[in-house]
């Protein structure tokens, strides 16, 4: 199965939790079968990208990027590779290479936590964010994707970061609850 065929499954497959995530399932859908190329940055029009949320539960707190290229506080993520086999691959690849955290992160679920459609200097990313538990002796080491790189208590996020990753970490925190 090719990373677009996985791509389009995990769409498919993937419970929207409200009306507006499930508008944005169908255009990703739409985007897909109307671009052979929607997976991969070539495609002007648009292209699906993958993130994960970092975040350690029993401390409370995510681990946030300070974007090099946007100056914003964001949660990993970025571009799909053809290296990468699945979405949920490119997600925790994201996570890896941008926290400095080789080993040890494990996807929630196993399933995107929500879809986020935003404009880029590159083009429109229609990102599919997931989350991505550390484990309780995580060292992250800043990439040269980041300006910088930090921890962040759930209720410091609504300050430095905008309403995408603020909505992120709140609907994983109801993951985490309905999870425990």
């Amino acid at each position: 199965m090719s990373l677009r065929e996985d791509a389009a499954r995990v769409l498919k497959e993937w419970p929207a939790p409200s009306e507006e995530q499930e508008r944005l399932r169908l255009a990703y859908l739409d985007h897909l079968a109307g671009h052979r190329d929607g997976m991969w940055k070539p495609c002007k029009d648009g292209h699906l990208t993958a993130s994960a949320l970092v975040i350690d539960p029993v401390g409370g707190r995510v681990l946030l990027t300070l974007h090099r290229k946007l100056e914003m506080w964001l949660q990993m993520g970025g571009h799909c590779e053809p290296e990468d086999a699945t979405l949920a691959d490119a997600a925790l690849r994201e996570a890896r290479e941008e926290s400095g955290i080789a080993h040890g992160l494990t996807l929630l679920g196993g399933a995107p936590v929500r879809l986020d459609r935003h404009r880029t200097p590159c083009a429109v990313h229609l990102d599919v964010q997931y989350a991505a538990l550390a484990p309780a002796d995580a060292v992250a080491a800043i990439s040269d994707e980041s300006l910088d790189l930090r921890w962040f208590g759930y209720d410091e996020v609504p300050a430095v970061a905008d309403e995408s990753v603020v909505r992120l970490v709140a609907e994983t925190r109801a993951l985490l609850g309905a999870a425990g």
